[in-house]
């Protein structure tokens, strides 16, 4: 893959990694100098060697300086990705076994003043035979150990600059980052500089993110980016931007196949708008997400449920007990059901997976059950609000009907309390509720919140059975539903009722 630049002078290096490619706009500017820095484990050599195997595709030769890898390590490292080496030229210049020999030791110079000066030699020698177009140096910390002082180093690092961009190479240097402090004179020299992360959560897997530091002369995707190291290679999520992702449609309302249901919602839910369902455990809200679900898959409709807690067994059982044909939609192809697993997962990859849903499958209904697992799989809470905006906004601008799922705490009552407040950011709030009623928990349902139009401000009667989801009528004799233990005031709060009505 390559991109005219911005000039049209040159066309753009792809890194072989697409999401990167994206967050660069492209690529990387060719026959520039480069720094990867990142600590031991976070993937700088998968990158750079992703790097060379992308030109070695479009017929350019790479060339792999290792300092610090030998060559049956780098050979280890692409088996384990399922890769061939073939096409790349690999310089071992690490220390062999004849160093540690004692008459090997210097005593009239020091041994840097050697050594750095034969590991230059070396690298522009193998350069000169070789003519790569495509170079990664791995890595630097050598270089730095070896110069001793920052002036001689910085001057080995522009010497190397100046040397390859003569021989109009692209060269990736890598640096694991070992220095006491963050070289910045690195960073200066450098024509871009990509950062990668590692960090280790109290529990789950390792998550990892980058940042592209600086690029001169062309825009990035500025901030943090998640990433992963599967089989072959690294996978970059880039940072999600609704604004990049604008689309028109035609308004509509999205039915649930419930008349007593929609009258409520003022006809439906509006195409493109978000819909939170929150309660107690046990109340009834995923089922009643999942109607909309099978209802927009009944109607041809491609639908999209991600489970955080639930299992996929679990909620086809519950499906069918209820008439709801979630599998029967499944098997043909209209609706998918990812399981999730917050352990294992970064925002940035669950994000990634919900557009995948939208941009290659088409869903136009998307179910997130629920944000409470939505939460555990953010490293940060404070910036789950932020993230959640930006993935409603986008999917409400591709037309997609969003139903997000959220448990309260505690059963009765209504001093129940969520673990995120999001209800400010979804268009649309249904509240379920249990009450207590002639010596039986019964559940009722209430819409508290429409952006998009008119709704029922009425609370309604809500059953589970085998024939499926039942919405009553109004509950006109009850009065404190919502508080879980309601007073009974029978014709009067009916007439009382309408007289509130016909004052407004």
């Amino acid at each position: 893959m390559t991109e005219k630049g911005q000039e049209g002078e040159s066309t753009l290096v792809a890194t072989g990694i697409d999401g990167l490619d994206d967050i660069l706009g492209g690529g990387l500017t060719p026959n520039r100098l480069y720094l990867v820095e990142g600590d031991p484990g976070a993937g700088k050599t998968t990158l750079g060697l992703q790097f060379l195997l992308a030109g070695g595709k479009r017929g350019e030769k790479g060339m792999y300086v290792s300092l610090s890898e030998t060559r049956e390590e780098l050979l280890a490292v692409a088996r384990s990705h399922g890769w061939s080496l073939a096409g790349v030229s690999i310089t071992e210049l690490a220390p062999t076994e004849d160093s540690l020999a004692a008459d090997a030791e210097n005593t009239m110079f020091h041994p840097s003043e050697m050594e750095l000066g034969e590991t230059t030699k070396a690298v522009l020698r193998e350069v000169e035979q070789t003519r790569p177009h495509l170079v990664v140096f791995d890595s630097l910390s050598e270089m730095r150990l070896l110069a001793q002082n920052p002036l001689r180093y910085r001057r080995q690092i522009l010497a190397l600059k100046q040397f390859f961009i003569g021989r109009q190479c692209t060269v990736l240097l890598l640096d694991d980052r070992t220095s006491e402090v963050t070289d910045l004179q690195l960073q200066s020299i450098a024509h871009g500089v990509v950062s990668l992360e590692r960090r280790s959560p109290d529990y789950g897997v390792m998550q990892r993110r980058l940042q592209v530091v600086k690029m001169r002369g062309k825009p990035f995707r500025p901030g943090y980016h998640d990433y992963t190291i599967v089989r072959g290679g690294l996978r970059v999520f880039p940072r999600l931007v609704a604004a990049e992702h604008q689309e028109d449609f035609e308004p509509a309302q999205i039915k649930s196949g419930i008349a007593a249901l929609d009258a409520l919602m003022g006809g439906g839910l509006d195409k493109g708008t978000s819909t939170l369902v929150m309660g107690p455990a046990g109340s009834g809200k995923s089922t009643l997400a999942t109607q909309y679900v099978v209802a927009a898959a009944a109607r041809g409709e491609r639908a999209a449920l991600f489970l955080f807690e639930e299992s996929r067994k679990t909620l086809l059982a519950r499906s069918a007990g209820l008439g709801l044909d979630v599998r029967g939609h499944l098997e043909a192809g209209r609706l998918t059901i990812r399981q999730v697993d917050p352990g294992e997962l970064s925002p940035g990859e669950f994000v990634h997976s919900v557009r995948r849903e939208v941009e290659e499958r088409g869903a136009s209904v998307v179910m997130i059950d629920s944000l409470n697992g939505y939460l555990n799989a953010m490293p940060e809470v404070r910036f789950l609000t932020l993230q959640l905006h930006e993935l409603l906004t986008y999917l409400g601008q591709r037309g997609v009907t969003t139903l997000l799922v959220v448990a309260q705490h505690g059963l009765v009552g209504s001093t129940m309390q969520t673990s995120i407040d999001a209800s400010y950011l979804a268009d649309a709030v249904l509240l379920l509720r249990f009450f207590e009623a002639a010596g039986q928990v019964r559940m009722a349902l209430s819409v508290v919140k429409k952006r998009s139009g008119f709704h029922e401000r009425t609370i309604r009667e809500l059953r589970f059975g085998k024939d499926g989801i039942a919405v009553g009528k109004p509950l006109e004799e009850f009065q404190g539903v919502l508080t879980g233990v309601p007073q009974y005031v029978g014709q009067a709060g009916q007439s009382g009722e309408r007289q509130a009505d016909e004052r407004t």
